[in-house]
């Protein structure tokens, strides 16, 4: 057999032994490790209303392009975050990742709040929070492998058996509730009478307390025990990692690539659309309160996605919110016209789509990233996998209004309903992607790929005495 495979262990694998002190750790791990994850769907979310508050404030001023910049800057930091502090959790550990991780969310956000243009300059502002955004999303991003990889191990060692569950509640769903938050927090805001500047500086500035409420308790956390046994701080062979894993790395980053550019734009940009159809004489409040209904679709499909993890496991879960999405987006995209008459219906949908998503991809893309690597890997490989899914974001954002432009015809309404249309396609995609790409592990416990993983090292020479 070829050395490649996967096998099942030859061995039974031995955890390590719970004190009550670890134990006490890995549930501060679980609980802490993800809660920051809520800064991402917040940041990410928020800048919905925000661009309608430019739009109200500063008109032609506020173009399309520096709408579109200042969101990209968010997935470009993602990026950077995501494959280094990958990296830097996996060499040097998971404390330290999360705790550099918090730092840079609570600057980032803050800048953002305080942002300003020389001499009062618009230009200059827009500007700032570019690279404000970015900064933030460093941060962002590396909260993604190192928060993850570290609920996944604590949740392991807290509930074997129902560790995806446990793992979807302190990440993806912490990730919803930010979206959900970011439209209340506005909403709030302008129903109080507040005006447009000082709405969109105290929502960016909310960014800053989820970070801030953890950090406390990420400084008394401590690396997992999966962790300081399996870890591989030097000579790692990537190439030897690359060969084994391809196939696995492809159906991740692929995945995750077409779940975010489906979700992300429609998350981004669904402010404006909703704006959009509402009409003219629609205020700041009403469209708040339409995208507060939107975003709230995603935590029942956040919760559905959770219970189903371990019920009926991570592969079909994933395929199934993937299908329905891209079959339910079709028929939506088909019928654009007609639905955005009957709003109410238009907005129920539209949620009901972006729920398919978070029940299916939304869940499962994290909690498959985190559990089908080696300890040894784990940051690296998820890093790798959602930068690749951030690329999606980028890709996506930037192609959605110049794809309603050109898809359209001039026709905003007609251009929107098929970017439904293509949106929904590369749902499917990811659904075949699911299928053919990436193993199901919920039944496994994570050590057991630790032990495979050394087999394999060890089979093509690699020094595995070394580890941990």
């Amino acid at each position: 057999m070829d050395k490649t495979e996967f096998q099942e262990p030859t061995q039974a694998v031995v955890l390590p032994e719970k004190t009550p002190k670890s134990r006490a750790s890995a549930i501060f791990s679980v609980i802490f490790s993800g809660f920051a994850l809520m800064s991402d769907g917040y940041q990410v979310g928020v800048l919905s209303l925000v661009n309608v508050c430019f739009t109200k404030i500063y008109g032609d001023q506020f173009t399309s392009a520096m709408s579109t910049r200042i969101g990209n800057s968010l997935f470009i930091g993602c990026i950077i975050g995501q494959i280094g502090f990958g990296f830097v959790c996996d060499r040097v550990g998971r404390k330290v990742g999360l705790m550099i991780t918090t730092f840079l969310v609570i600057i980032g956000a803050a800048l953002c709040a305080g942002a300003y243009g020389a001499h009062g300059s618009v230009e200059g502002l827009f500007w700032a929070l570019t690279i404000y955004r970015g900064i933030l999303g460093v941060g962002v991003g590396g909260e993604y492998p190192c928060s993850s990889a570290a609920a996944s191990e604590a949740a392991d060692e807290v509930m074997p058996g129902k560790r995806g569950m446990l793992f979807v509640f302190v990440t993806n769903f912490v990730i919803d509730s930010g979206f959900v938050l970011s439209s209340l927090i506005p909403l709030i805001l302008g129903a109080a009478g507040c005006s447009y500047e000082v709405i969109w500086r105290t929502s960016f500035a909310f960014g800053v307390l989820p970070p801030l409420s953890v950090l406390y308790f990420r400084l008394k956390m401590s690396n997992s025990e999966i962790f300081t046994k399996n870890s591989m701080k030097k000579n790692v062979p990537y190439l030897l990692i690359i060969r084994r894993y391809w196939k696995y790395l492809l159906g991740t980053g692929g995945s995750w690539f077409f779940y975010n550019f489906i979700a992300y734009p429609f998350g981004i940009f669904s402010g404006t659309i909703l704006d959009q159809a509402l009409g003219t004489n629609a205020t700041f409040v009403q469209t708040a309160e339409w995208a507060l209904l939107l975003n709230f679709f995603y935590l029942p499909g956040s919760i559905s996605g959770a219970f189903a993890a371990d019920k009926i496991g991570r592969k079909k879960t994933m395929t199934i919110g993937f299908l329905a999405q891209g079959v339910l987006g079709i028929l939506m995209g088909i019928w654009y016209k007609n639905l955005i008459e009957i709003f109410p219906l238009f907005v129920v949908l539209y949620g009901i789509f972006m729920m398919f998503g978070e029940f299916g991809p939304g869940d499962m893309l994290g909690l498959v990233s985190a559990e089908i690597y080696p300890t040894a890997i784990r940051g690296t490989a998820y890093g790798w996998s959602a930068a690749i899914g951030k690329f999606g974001a980028f890709v996506g954002t930037t192609a959605f209004k110049t794809s309603v432009q050109n898809l359209g015809h001039g026709d905003v309404i007609l251009g929107q309903g098929r970017v439904f249309i293509l949106g929904s396609g590369l749902a499917i995609l990811g659904s075949i992607f699911t299928w053919f790409l990436i193993p199901d592990y919920s039944k496994k416990q994570l050590g057991e790929e630790d032990e495979d993983f050394r087999q394999y090292l060890a089979s093509h020479g690699v020094d595995v005495s070394l580890m941990g």
